[in-house]
């Protein structure tokens, strides 16, 4: 499903950097602009103009803890007698000498950065114009002491203009979504200069009003997809050019290693996203949307969805009208085969993440009834049966017939509790756990509701799903 409600609301809430931090930011660019056109700094200063995300309006929100960024180019003329290294030096030295920015200022190779208590960062970075010839833009690197071709205005205007082929700036917000992803997953590589560069060659001049481009959904599915298909046709390391300046590679500081896991994760992410995209189950959706950008998104319905078990059941109705107190009484009364064959799909319940593989296993899960995490066991337990809190229960997984399964896997548990008095407590869970002890993992009997377990036997060669279990139900009174 497309969730336009949710995308709106997630990237107001959890991906875009809100309008009190880009208040601060202009302000402070207002300030930087002003005190380096009064510091006497040397060259003579022509303009500046926002580079990076925040020209490209792609900027996003930082994760906990760590500043956000922008990138500040000051145009100048090429000052006699001066060196590339220079033009940075010069400048981060000056700049802190002020009392506004001492020992706040940084020097870097292309730039000096302001840094404000941790909160946000200006990289003011000096580009020279015309210095051999009209219409010639260089950075200048202070490591090297070299000159650098540059075509941030060039570069920035085709991004804009990509953005207007694929309409309602659904260009810029697909690229945050997956500079948001790449920051809050943590398992890939690639610079955000790289990536603008990757999703705008995805969009074609021919794609002006295509319903491939309908909405954002739509257009995450369509560009995700397009550039999985570019890389996979693409085993080595790429050469991506600058748009708008050839000569340079925006991939040249990507290793065949960092390459290939990149182009690993968005062939992963393109499935994930394709399957949310498809699914018409509106908890199922969510859930793996979830599984795309994390519990953030959508995360009011699906609390509300768990909390609501019992009435959204088929036999919801039963307990609604008084016949049941709950569900825990209907199961009870009706036995297992009154669980809400929805359960399942609660969003949420964590998708798995791992490939799944072509040979799969029986999964069995077996229970035990304890006094304590190591106690002593008092008695076999079946699924769905009523318990009391308090206790504990031993989960054990196995193959077919109790055969235990051989060192060559592991097994990862779905642990998820649904319903009102869990939702309160704030532990509804439904993520995975390793087990605690070959394969077997120790729960505590805890909050009222119908609440389940599932094992996922996954292989540990290659990290491949190979098995899934029936959910163990666990009825607490």
């Amino acid at each position: 499903m497309k969730l336009h409600e949710h995308f709106k609301a997630f990237l107001n809430d959890h991906v875009n950097l809100n309008a009190t931090r880009l208040r601060l930011l202009q302000d402070s660019i207002v300030a930087v602009e002003n005190a380096v056109r009064a510091l006497g700094w040397g060259p003579k200063i022509i303009s500046f103009a926002p580079q990076g995300s925040w020209a490209h309006e792609t900027i996003i929100k930082p994760q906990s803890g760590q500043p956000f960024d922008a990138d500040l180019l000051v145009f100048v003329e090429a000052k006699e007698g001066w060196m590339p290294k220079d033009y940075v030096n010069e400048l981060a030295t000056k700049l802190g000498r002020l009392p506004a920015y001492e020992e706040k200022v940084r020097r870097f190779s292309h730039c000096a950065t302001i840094e404000y208590a941790g909160e946000r960062k200006i990289d003011v970075a000096p580009c020279v114009v015309n210095r051999l010839y009209a219409g010639q833009y260089e950075v200048c690197n202070r490591v090297t002491n070299q000159f650098e071709a540059s075509a941030p205005e060039a570069y920035t205007k085709w991004v804009k203009d990509k953005n207007g082929v694929a309409g309602g700036d659904d260009l810029k917000k697909v690229t945050r979504l997956l500079k948001y992803m790449r920051d809050i997953k943590g398992n890939f590589t690639c610079p955000s200069f790289l990536l603008t560069t990757l999703m705008g060659l995805q969009v074609y001049e021919s794609d002006r009003g295509s319903a491939q481009f309908a909405d954002l959904s739509t257009t995450l599915k369509t560009l995700v997809g397009r550039l999985d298909d570019w890389l996979q046709a693409r085993q080595s390391v790429p050469t991506v050019p600058n748009p708008k300046l050839p000569q340079e590679d925006q991939a040249g500081g990507w290793d065949q290693t960092q390459y290939s896991n990149f182009r690993d994760k968005v062939n992963l992410y393109r499935g994930w996203i394709d399957d949310a995209f498809a699914e018409q189950d509106r908890d199922e959706s969510i859930g793996k949307w979830q599984r795309v950008f994390g519990e953030n998104f959508a995360a009011g319905e699906a609390k509300q969805a768990a909390e609501r078990v019992g009435e959204d059941s088929s036999s919801g109705a039963l307990v609604v009208s008084g016949h049941f107190r709950d569900l825990v009484e209907l199961v009870k009364t009706l036995g297992a085969a009154a669980v809400p064959a929805k359960l399942r799909q609660l969003p949420h319940v964590r998708r798995p993440t791992w490939r799944k593989a072509a040979d799969q296993h029986t999964v069995l899960v077996s229970a035990v009834l304890r006094t304590g995490q190591y106690g002593t066991t008092i008695r076999a337990i079946k699924s769905a049966e009523a318990l009391q809190p308090n206790y504990w229960v031993r989960f054990t997984a196995t193959g077919k017939h109790g055969v235990p399964f051989t060192d060559d896997y592991k097994v990862q548990w779905r642990v998820t509790n649904t319903d009102k008095v869990a939702s309160k407590a704030g532990a509804l869970r439904g993520e995975f756990y390793p087990s605690d002890e070959g394969t077997s993992r120790s729960e505590r009997l805890e909050y009222r509701g119908v609440h389940f377990v599932e094992a996922f036997l996954i292989r540990k060669r290659d990290n491949r799903l190979v098995g899934q279990s029936e959910p163990f139900y666990v009825v607490i009174e």
